[in-house]
């Protein structure tokens, strides 16, 4: 059961910070899909780090990750910005696009880097197993990873920004009525890019978290196993409201863990069920869950619509 709490915990982890991440980009108008593109281009970021950095202590490490992930989700997210926000492109196509591209461009870069140090080494894989130690502490039999008290942190942050602040205040306001907004003095261009690059921040953090979960090792063509999309139903079902995601997240956390530590559950072991069963269990869960749910969610009235600042 402690291992079923650690994989929980650090699965929970993942999807609510890419959750947040979405919710500010929603918050701001501007629908977010290329959560999941986000997420491989900050794991990308955080792995080369460690990749090319892996002889530095632990207290630099782990900064040096952050901002490596940090900064690789806020340069792909401007994707989005700039083709939503100032050419007001379609947000659903264009976060579809940037998902499909984010993979391809990840594992062609992976390859051809790998291939310049080796010639015979044609693999999308980068390997950081020593440098991921840095980011657990062993506590018993428990491995506690630094991402849950990043996630933790982050909740705070996005719960006091959104509800706590003039910033937040105003941010939430372009996504609802940007015309009024903008009457009041607000520029809701400026807002809505503070909402998307928010989002690659949150985003490529969780990328990144997502890599480190378990494997010392990453082959990018995997991508990330659909865990953006889980996570914009965890956001849904989390009303976009930063407790209510993170109480989501637990829960869809809780069933993605399942995959790792059935066989070690009894009860559930004695069930003789496929582990196939239990891979697909949060994307099934999502299903049933948004079937129901769905109907009573109510998003920022504004997400998706291009802002035209002439309209009224």
């Amino acid at each position: 059961m402690l291992l079923l709490l650690q994989y929980t915990l650090i699965f929970s982890s993942v999807l609510l910070l890419v959750a947040l991440g979405g919710c500010f980009a929603e918050h701001s108008g501007v629908i977010n899909l290329g959560l999941e593109g986000i997420m491989v281009l900050g794991s990308l970021g955080g792995a080369l780090v460690m990749r090319f950095w892996p002889g530095l202590p632990a207290i630099l490490m782990v900064p040096a990750v952050l901002l490596g992930a940090i900064l690789f989700g806020m340069g792909y997210s401007c994707l989005l910005g700039v083709a939503c926000i100032n050419f007001k492109a379609d947000q659903t196509i264009v976060g579809t696009a940037m998902n499909m591209l984010a993979t391809a461009a990840a594992t062609v870069f992976v390859k051809a880097m790998n291939t310049a140090v080796n010639p015979d080494d044609v693999s999308s894989v980068i390997q950081y197993g020593g440098p991921k130690s840095s980011f657990i502490i062993t506590i018993g039999r428990f491995e506690f990873n630094w991402f849950m008290l990043i996630a933790v942190i982050a909740l705070i942050v996005a719960y006091v920004v959104l509800y706590k602040t003039k910033f937040g205040l105003r941010l939430m306001a372009c996504g609802e009525h940007p015309q009024a907004a903008d009457s009041v003095g607000i520029n809701v261009y400026k807002m809505r890019w503070a909402g998307v690059l928010i989002s690659g921040v949150y985003g490529g953090l969780g990328g990144i978290c997502y890599i480190l979960a378990g494997v010392s090792e990453w082959k990018f063509e995997n991508g990330v196993a659909g865990f953006g999309f889980l996570a914009l139903a965890v956001m849904i079902f989390g009303q976009w409201k930063p407790q209510r995601i993170a109480l989501a997240a637990l829960l869809f956390g809780l069933f993605r863990a399942l995959s790792n530590v059935y066989f070690g559950i009894g009860f559930l072991y004695a069930l003789n069920i496929p582990g196939t069963v239990y891979n697909m269990m949060p994307y099934i869960v999502s299903l049933v869950v948004l079937a129901f749910t769905s109907q009573n969610s109510r998003a920022p009235k504004a997400e998706g619509i291009p802002y035209d600042k002439g309209s009224r």
